[in-house]
């Protein structure tokens, strides 16, 4: 008897997220990075990139625009 379970998840419309999950998710996003456990996840290894994908969600944003020369040097400097 197999005790494996398959879950299906529907990338365009994922479950809303419960009460107890957008507190955790606000206290971490309120933590310095360097205090974010994170001594459970194991290293990226060769093996892993070999099966990776590319992230579903992910829209590139860059546009091609023309800009007058000294436009880029200002806009640079507004940071």
């Amino acid at each position: 008897m197999s005790k494996i379970i398959h879950y299906t998840l529907d990338l365009q419309n994922p479950p809303p997220l419960t009460d107890d999950e957008r507190a955790e998710l606000k206290v971490l996003a309120e933590m310095p990075d360097s205090e974010i456990d994170c001594s459970d996840i194991p290293p990226l290894d060769e093996k892993f990139w070999e099966n990776a994908v590319r992230n579903p969600f992910h829209k590139p944003t860059k546009t091609m625009v023309d800009l007058d020369a000294d436009v880029l040097p200002w806009l640079k400097n507004q940071g």
